[in-house]
């Protein structure tokens, strides 16, 4: 009986609250951020840097130039060297990364424990086959939520990079699932009023990884102790790399309200993970990313729409952030074509099956025609 009444509250006012919901842009201002490693030398697998480096420092100050409210941090970027350091030092060095940003009116938007590049995690992380490595996770992914918690800041993002293999018989899949929720809820119970962002990946570093898409990051979260507390960024070339519209990826996670955070880019097909500007590739479906974030209210939770691009490798250094404020330019350009196109029209389209005459009324609408 409970079943039944259950199902027909969400086929009946459930589903309507839910099309009211999304029958209506959100006309609010938009929060952007972007971290420290988007501006870069541009360096790649197959060669060196061609510019030279930009200081941290430096880095932080151009933030409010090209627009951009908050900064996303890996631990290391917070805190360098923070292996070597003791959590006094940790937390010294993160207060007072805290005080600067406030001197330059920016705010962290989210911490994440950077478990790929040490040694201990050649194997992978917290799915490693040597004990001590996985003990070195844990121990990271403590201190990366410490850092969160001086910067001021409950988001923890969750990259699992090395979560995986390069040979699928090396590891148990089933145990490693144990492993990963084992991982998370330590990091919950390590600092309860965290949440964590499980950020899916299906490839690079990793041939074969663990969690690749946003449906099972939101399944892992189900799993641990404090399913609330945890939800999940979608980054747009991730999502094309596993074959997935960035959009969809990114509307599972609103029906599920476990869109927290998502890292906005661009990428040319299903090549390694290209982190170009947004829209640079695909506009359409550039234009179906933000419509999904605007229908469904995104940012009204304090949600930041964040860019993980790169500039191009042949880029100079005297102009080498266009990618950063181009992108933001794109997206706050495709929010009023969201916020102003006919929803009337577009939906009659729907209800003819006309697909073709809503395919040509979307691109008239891109192209403003």
């Amino acid at each position: 009986a409970d079943v039944g009444r259950l199902s027909n509250e969400i086929s009946g006012k459930g589903l309507d609250v839910a099309r009211k919901k999304s029958s209506k842009p959100m006309q609010g201002k938009y929060r952007f951020s972007f971290g420290p490693w988007n501006i870069h030398e541009g360096a790649d697998p197959f060669g060196p840097s061609v510019r030279p480096a930009v200081a941290f420092e430096q880095k932080l100050e151009a933030y409010k130039r090209l627009g951009y409210d908050f900064v996303q941090f890996h631990d290391d970027d917070a805190v360098p060297n923070l292996d070597d350091k003791t959590p006094a030092e940790i937390e010294r060095d993160a207060l007072a990364l805290r005080r600067r940003l406030d001197d330059l009116g920016l705010t962290a938007e989210f911490v994440a424990p950077r478990l790929w590049e040490h040694p201990n995690t050649i194997d992978g992380a917290f799915t490693a086959n040597d004990p001590a490595a996985r003990q070195y996770a844990h121990d990271r992914a403590r201190k990366a939520l410490d850092i969160a918690a001086a910067l001021g800041v409950d988001l923890i993002v969750l990259w699992l990079a090395r979560e995986g293999t390069a040979q699928r018989e090396a590891k148990d899949a089933v145990r490693a699932v144990d492993l990963l929720v084992d991982a998370v809820n330590r990091m919950l119970a390590h600092s309860p009023a965290a949440r964590i962002a499980i950020e899916p990946k299906p490839n690079e570093p990793m041939d074969l990884a663990y969690v690749p898409t946003i449906g099972h990051a939101v399944a892992l979260g189900y799993k641990t102790v404090d399913p609330a507390r945890v939800g999940v960024l979608v980054e747009s070339a991730h999502a094309i790399l596993a074959g997935l519209d960035p959009a969809d990826e990114m509307a599972f996670g609103l029906a599920y309200d476990k869109l927290w955070s998502v890292h906005l880019n661009d990428q040319n097909g299903l090549k390694y993970d290209q982190d170009k500007s947004f829209g640079s590739v695909d506009l359409r479906r550039a234009f179906n990313i933000v419509d999904v974030l605007v229908r469904h209210d995104y940012g009204v939770n304090g949600e930041v729409v964040g860019l993980d691009v790169k500039a191009m490798r042949t880029q100079p250094h005297e102009i080498a952030m266009k990618h950063l404020s181009n992108s933001k330019e794109i997206f706050e350009r495709l929010v009023q074509v969201s916020a102003t196109i006919d929803r009337q029209e577009w939906q009659s389209y729907v209800d003819a099956m006309d697909y073709e005459g809503l395919e040509l009324f979307i691109l008239r609408a891109l192209l403003n025609t």
